[in-house]
């Protein structure tokens, strides 16, 4: 649910990222549904922690969820989230986390034989976005201007998928 840009002008919501010598950098943290679309997105200091900025994610969705009490609906996390802070905001939200644990064999969490890891989605997405200049390199200084940046690739993500699907005329 994570990846980081490197602003190219700084700006606010930029921090020293801890595994590029300092450099600032900026974390996106993106909420995908099963099949890649996003479904909401904020952005943070490379620096901020991961399970920080998971209620924010989630609070950050712009469509209409269906009623928890109806249809369950489930959270699939990375290690990164494997802390009771991270679990609170997802059941909080009514949401049924699936969190891979620290030490967990791998294949063992959320996946069937032949199966790929529900991870990859997310992954995948975050590439489709790289592929923008403008996201993949941070040339906004004001953080509002680079989300709204992201918010509009993810749209046009949207439009295109409604429109191979033929929901879009």
């Amino acid at each position: 649910m994570r990846c980081w840009a490197r602003p190219g002008s700084g700006g606010k919501k930029t921090g020293k990222n801890p595994t590029d010598r300092g450099k600032k950098g900026t974390k996106k943290s993106l909420l995908t549904d099963g099949e890649g679309g996003p479904l909401g997105v904020v952005i943070a200091g490379a620096n901020v922690v991961e399970q920080k900025l998971l209620a924010a994610t989630i609070g950050a969705i712009v469509v209409e969820r269906p009623d928890p009490s109806e249809e369950r609906q489930n959270l699939c996390l990375d290690k990164a989230f494997d802390n009771p802070t991270a679990e609170k905001a997802a059941t909080d939200a009514s949401y049924t986390p699936h969190i891979r644990r620290i030490g967990e064999e791998k294949g063992s969490c959320n996946t069937s034989k032949g199966e790929k890891p529900r991870r990859w989605v997310v992954e995948r997405t975050f590439g489709w976005l790289s592929k923008c200049r403008g996201i993949l390199v941070r040339y906004d200084k004001k953080d509002i201007n680079y989300l709204a940046l992201i918010q509009l690739a993810c749209s046009l993500y949207w439009f295109r998928r409604l429109y191979r699907m033929g929901v879009a005329t």
